[in-house]
């Protein structure tokens, strides 16, 4: 007997943050605004729509975004607000499933396979949520529908904003086949230009180039890109996420050299393993074997060190230890300065000796 088919919807609230804004402060409307801090060591939370065609993008220096729109209005960040408008949002899914995968205050995974509302298709489900949250707050959101989670999250994408857009099991081979690389989960600027240089620039390169190619090259992450170009992701929506990762970061006033970071270090592994400390009384016998330490340079290099060592850390001086350790794996220059740096714990093992693998410090 077959598996019945999945039906995913992936719903993406509109610059969440700076949308809240404008809709609280109508002076707002219209208007470029940037969700950020002010200051040399601010990044962009979030941008209007209006500051992002003048190139401003979340994540990036609050400075630069300054450059670009000189005219933007930044706010600072109102956390409480914008957890208030999420808790609204995430009532209005619970009316059509308790299949609910948040992946942030602005985004969900939705599974209305079986769903408490039926409306004849997950297409008319997800046009139907999003009416009513901008019935009942006011603020837009887009929607991918798909029967898979990865389709589901780039068709969200595709109609932006305050749109949705289908991705039918029939149209998924012609709806991937001109889709760049870099839009596949996990495909960054180090790993496109490596495709690349194979002669891989679409999923359909990556079908032609073949699975066991794709493995001699990357090993088990170049199956799972096989798998992705095909469409395949068998991953089910989750309605509480194992924890993946734990870690603590902190942004300097100054920048520092690399043999000034050690006392910084100290603090931010106490932190974590705080942090740890709760992961553990929520879910006895889940075990951190990686421990992560994370650098910022000055001029916005990101790297990570990380170790696996054969006993997991076991104290919070043990792992401050590990991660201070580090430190002698970074081989740039001894007059590099750092202006953040970080300590986490990842690599999880399951009571069962499974594992739950994740990319620290990711996305």
């Amino acid at each position: 007997m077959s598996t019945p088919q999945r039906k995913i919807i992936h719903v993406d609230m509109d610059a969440f943050y700076a949308s809240v804004e404008q809709r609280d402060d109508p002076a707002l409307r219209g208007k470029p605004v940037v969700v950020a801090w002010r200051g040399a060591r601010s990044v962009v939370c979030a941008a209007s729509y209006e500051a992002r065609r003048s190139g401003v993008r979340s994540a990036m220096p609050a400075l630069r975004a300054e450059r670009l729109c000189p005219q933007a209005i930044f706010l600072p960040p109102d956390f409480v607000r914008y957890k208030a408008a999420s808790r609204a949002i995430h009532a209005i899914f619970q009316r059509y499933t308790d299949r609910i995968e948040p992946l942030s205050l602005d985004e969900a995974y939705l599974d209305v396979s079986v769903p408490k509302r039926d409306l004849g298709s997950a297409t008319a489900i997800a046009s139907e949520i999003r009416a009513a949250i901008l019935d009942e707050t006011r603020l837009t959101a887009s929607a991918g529908i798909a029967p898979n989670k990865f389709l589901a999250k780039i068709a969200s994408d595709w109609n932006k904003p305050d749109g949705q857009f289908v991705v039918k099991p029939a149209m998924v081979d012609a709806f991937l086949a001109p889709l760049p690389v870099g839009k596949l989960p996990g495909v960054g600027k180090v790993m496109e230009a490596k495709l690349a240089a194979l002669g891989i620039a679409t999923c359909a390169d990556l079908r032609r180039h073949g699975a066991e190619a794709l493995v001699a090259r990357f090993g088990r992450w170049g199956r799972r890109l096989h798998e992705l170009a095909c469409g395949i992701d068998e991953r089910e929506v989750q309605n509480e996420r194992p924890t993946l990762q734990i870690s603590s970061e902190d942004t300097f006033a100054s920048d520092l050299l690399l043999d000034e970071l050690e006392p910084h270090i100290r603090r931010l592994a106490a932190d974590t393993w705080e942090g740890y400390g709760k992961e553990w009384r929520r879910h006895p016998g889940r075990i951190a074997r990686t421990v992560v330490l994370k650098l910022k340079t000055a001029d916005f290099h990101i790297l990570t060190r990380s170790l696996t060592a054969p006993e997991p850390p076991t104290s919070e001086a043990m792992l401050a230890d590990t991660a201070c350790a580090l430190r002698a794996r970074v081989d740039l220059p001894p007059r590099t300065r750092y202006r953040l740096v970080g300590v986490g714990l990842s690599g999880f093992s399951e009571p069962d000796g499974s594992a739950a693998q994740g990319d620290l410090f990711g996305g």
